[in-house]
């Protein structure tokens, strides 16, 4: 089996960063979506590719495991114990004529096939001592999208969609990011041969909202005031998502002045209890229609 360098995939270095490998994936994953190359095989390949990547590279355990024993991580501990046996019998004569073990590699004496094959016989899987079994087929991976307006994401909510044909009722956390891919393992195609069923990816699209941006877990909004308010100080009442909130105004704001309400912005993806921040900017408008004895009075103040 030819070994797949994960950090490769993603285009980053081996020793790149948690919070890179998210960014080289969601970037990638937007790339090569189906939705967005439809009926293009290659482009469907390195989305699999990508989100293999992404699982394994993403998880601390997987990826420790991976940069030791490579594609075949997942056979770590079959690997050390399989060591462990040929120091105590001095080799694998009860299972065939196997190679020794040295530095993760091995020779195999017969068809080459590759490390994970190796091992499947070795512990149960595709070829035995007795002749070859039949081999099973992990079913076909699918892929679909889910829009949801920006309050949608505020909450942690449920909702039933449709992927080829069949229902499933899922649970969408609070705090979810657009363009984030999440995969439900085993809602793909069925298996063949007794294999696994293929793996469902779910990427989300997140529609912008006219009141409020969200710049990762924090929301921005702007607040108009008017130009007595700005220079006298006062009030104003402004939308959170979590209800009306008034704000003092301070005497002289300025447009353009920035205020931070701690805690009022989006919820931190699975991190219950926990919020951005949302900034208001104030933007203070200027009168455009004085009457005589405005305009009189402004040109007293400018005067003075």
């Amino acid at each position: 089996m030819a070994f797949i360098d994960y950090y490769s995939i993603l285009g980053v270095q081996k020793t790149a960063s948690a919070d890179d490998i998210k960014k080289a994936y969601r970037k990638l994953a937007r790339k090569y979506h189906p939705d967005v190359n439809p009926d293009n095989e290659e482009a469907k390949r390195k989305f699999q590719q990508v989100n293999e990547a992404n699982e394994v590279l993403s998880d601390p355990e997987k990826r420790k495991k991976y940069d030791e024993y490579g594609e075949n991580w997942k056979h770590a501990e079959e690997y050390e114990k399989a060591k462990q046996q040929q120091a105590q019998n001095g080799g694998f004569a009860d299972y065939g004529n196997f190679g020794g073990f040295s530095g993760g590699s091995y020779s195999f004496n017969g068809d080459e096939e590759g490390f994970s094959d190796f091992f499947e016989s070795l512990f149960g899987g595709g070829r035995a001592s007795s002749g070859r079994r039949s081999r099973g087929y992990r079913g076909q991976d699918f892929t679909s999208e889910l829009h949801l307006d920006l309050r949608d994401a505020y909450e942690t909510h449920k909702r039933t969609i449709t992927v080829n044909g069949k229902n499933l009722r899922i649970t969408i956390p609070a705090g979810i990011a657009d363009g984030q891919v999440i995969k439900l393992a085993g809602q793909g195609g069925t298996g063949a041969n007794g294999g696994p069923n293929g793996d469902l990816y779910i990427t989300f699209v997140i529609a912008d909202d006219p009141k409020f941006k969200r710049v990762g877990d924090d929301l921005y909004s702007t607040a108009n005031i008017n130009l007595y308010t700005a220079v006298l100080g006062g009030e104003e009442t402004i939308d959170t998502y979590t209800g009306k909130v008034k704000l003092k105004i301070t005497a002289g704001t300025q447009s353009g002045t920035k205020v931070r309400l701690k805690g009022k912005g989006f919820p931190v993806y699975k991190q219950d209890g926990k919020y951005g921040d949302l900034i208001i900017t104030y933007n203070v408008g200027i009168p455009t229609s004085l009457t005589a004895e405005q305009r009189e009075l402004f040109e007293k103040l400018s005067k003075s």
